[in-house]
């Protein structure tokens, strides 16, 4: 029973961020007195970020409660082995530091469609604000809702839409009030208190099952050992053997790291390169941590049932006289068993962190896309308040329509994999463009246009195809694989398309493109140990050291 004093902590948590929130909203709404710059100080914090808090806002806007909740989940079920996503996310946050950070500054864009229009044309500008507008509704809010209200009506018993629809509303007015100045600094905050209750969670879950060995020799008596290691052989029960790891993530993670507005917002409104391409790699190092804070305590709740240390009773169910374990709860039920009385609203707080963050991010990148790549093409002479008013506008519609969502989405045994078989299915064609765009001179604006068009419908009719015809060939492909495929698909459709409609080379394209991928490169960086290049070379030997560790 959630005790008196939890409730309070979390309480005057949600109130302290609000208040954070609207404090920095304030300091926003004084400049706005400077009308020519009220809009660029709206939506990307003046261009005043510095590389800590980059960092930290691109970690909280990624983690969110499904983190927290599902990793937990996937720890349980089937090891170690859903870390991958997480580890692999630092590969790509050096490619956006090293390759992708350069252009979108230098060419001075507000929105990542607006770094598109510059490349190749109107037509993939609109295309890609309308998906990124749909994937932050989906992808970054509604799922993130869900989780949350999962938790808080398992441990408060809440009704889950009454719960997400207050958080939510909270929420909203402090990033709809302030910007994204607003959106980072409570972003900033949520990141130290959702690491803080995390690492709580594994000390605790250490400590009950008493360190590694005593958990090693559970799986070794249940013949689970397969669930220390990251790198399934082919044919893996899971679905996600080493190949599929590093065929598919690459096409998820680039798109979600490098292309999305919602996560690369935080790197426009850097005040210089090299604050930003820090930025990025200070979230890479740090993307270490949740497979030992948030997947392994997962992992050690399977070894403490098996080993009657934790009593998951009320998650089993019987079909057939055999066992089956509702995961979806093990995150709380870890809570309310193995918190101490106290430390449980500090839990509490750092799933808020992750709902709040996740939503005012998206809520923020939506406002922004809105705003520029929808209201402002269709009124060019349209001034900042008009663009803000918009924003707000924009952003408050989303919230009710993710809202709407949750009921459909909640089908999914396991939120982490609905949201990844999504992502898959709708980020190969923008990987591509964005790819292809960027280190060939030859794509042309027509190709990329087709190939969006193209590969997107695609993906869907597979996604439905799947779905709806699970015993078909195309409804026994994994996701990841499927995400290779369809990126290999849209590469061959937009080389193709870029012969048949050669690109119209002029001046401003010939400058968002790399002569060679050691361009990027040029840039001397910072001296010491802040220098882009020597984290960069860092970050990647540690990622290599710990894969081959947990192969």
């Amino acid at each position: 029973m959630i005790q008196t004093a939890d409730i309070t902590i979390s309480a005057l948590y949600i109130a302290a961020i609000f208040i954070i929130g609207l404090w920095a909203g304030r300091g926003r709404r004084k400049k706005d007195q400077h009308k020519d710059e009220a809009a660029q100080d709206y939506f990307l914090a003046g261009k005043s970020l510095r590389w800590p808090m980059i960092g930290l806002a691109l970690f909280a806007t990624n983690i969110s409660c499904v983190h927290l909740v599902s990793l937990a989940q996937s720890g349980f079920d089937t090891g170690l082995l859903n870390g991958d996503f997480e580890w692999m996310a630092a590969f790509t946050l050096i490619l956006l530091a090293l390759f992708f950070v350069p252009f979108y500054l230098k060419s001075k864009v507000t929105t990542l469609p607006d770094f598109l229009e510059k490349r190749y044309d109107e037509a993939s500008r609109d295309w890609l604000a309308i998906v990124s507008v749909a994937s932050a509704i989906i992808v970054h809010i509604a799922f993130s809702l869900l989780a949350g209200g999962i938790v808080l009506e398992t441990l408060f018993g809440i009704n889950l839409y009454a719960s997400v629809i207050c958080i939510a509303i909270i929420t909203a007015i402090y990033t709809i009030t302030g910007g994204l100045k607003a959106v980072v600094i409570t972003e900033s905050i949520q990141t130290i208190v959702l690491i803080s209750g995390a690492i709580i969670m594994s000390i605790v879950c250490y400590h009950k099952m008493g360190g590694w060995e005593p958990m090693v020799k559970v799986l070794k008596q249940h013949n689970e050992l397969t669930k220390l290691s990251m790198m399934r052989p082919k044919g893996d029960p899971s679905g996600m053997p080493w190949y599929a790891v590093f065929l598919g993530y690459p096409v998820l993670g680039i798109w979600y790291w490098c292309a999305d507005q919602t996560i690369v917002q935080r790197v426009l409104g850097a005040k210089d390169e090299n604050n930003a391409r820090v930025g990025a790699l200070f979230c890479g190092f740090i993307k270490i941590l949740p497979v030992f804070i948030f997947v392994m305590p997962g992992l050690f709740a399977y070894t403490l049932a098996q080993s009657g240390k934790l009593d998951i009773s009320s998650l089993t169910t019987f079909h057939a006289g055999k066992a089956v374990v509702n995961s979806k709860g093990i995150y709380t039920l870890m809570i309310t068993q193995l918190i101490p009385k106290g430390l449980i609203g500090v839990l509490v707080a750092a799933l808020l962190s992750g709902l709040m963050s996740q939503i005012s991010g998206a809520l923020n990148s939506i406002s922004t896309l809105v705003s520029y790549d929808i209201y402002k093409r269709r009124k060019p002479d349209a001034g900042d308040d008009a663009l803000i008013k918009i924003g707000k506008v924009a952003a408050a519609l989303s919230l009710i329509l993710s809202i709407a969502l949750l009921p459909l989405l909640n089908h999914y045994e396991s939120i982490f994999i609905g949201l990844n078989d999504i992502i898959a299915h709708i980020a190969p064609p923008i990987t591509c463009v964005f790819i292809l765009g960027i280190f060939w001179k030859g794509a042309s604006a027509q190709s990329a246009k087709l190939t969006l068009w193209i590969g997107s419908a695609v993906g869907v009719g597979v996604f439905f195809i799947g779905k709806l015809l699970p015993d078909s060939v195309i409804g026994h492909i994994p996701f990841m694989m499927m995400a290779f495929y369809l990126f290999c698909f849209c590469v061959f459709i937009q080389v193709i398309f870029s012969y048949i409609y050669p690109v119209a080379a002029n001046a401003i394209t010939a400058g968002l493109t790399w002569a060679s991928p050691f361009e990027s490169l040029k840039s001397p960086g910072w001296k010491g140990i802040g220098n882009y290049k020597l984290l960069s070379l860092v970050l990647l030997a540690i990622m290599i050291t710990l894969f081959w560790m947990f192969r």
